[in-house]
């Protein structure tokens, strides 16, 4: 490898490092804003200052979680794409399996609130 190659190479994997980084910042912001928004809404609810059902509160916290949970899944791909080993492959696969199915049957309980 010549030294424009190695370069390269190097802003190639801080670029990957960065787009991580943020996948993962963006997951928990997402996760954390609906907690809180769904705390507030409750909290409002509580004391009447909204009539908004407890079904939908649910819903769009659900949703904040599944979308979430998307970019988590995003940053852990490109993580392993960083450092390729074959334990870093099966606890790819351990989580995304993981995140999948929650993300999976959030989503199934997402709908269910909304036909009723």
């Amino acid at each position: 490898m010549n030294l424009a190659s190695v370069d390269l190479y190097a802003t190639f994997f801080t670029v990957l490092q960065v787009l991580t980084f943020f996948f993962e910042m963006v997951g928990a912001a997402l996760i954390i804003y609906g907690g809180i928004r769904a705390a507030v809404q409750v909290a409002l609810l509580e004391t009447k200052r909204i009539r908004t059902p407890y079904n939908q509160i649910r819903m769009h916290l659900t949703s904040r979680i599944v979308f979430g949970l998307e970019f988590l899944i995003a940053a852990d791909i490109l993580a392993t794409v960083l450092n390729p080993s074959q334990e870093e492959l099966i606890m790819l696969a351990v989580v995304v399996v993981i995140r999948t199915v929650l993300g999976y049957f959030l989503e199934k309980e997402a709908i269910e609130f909304e036909i009723t």
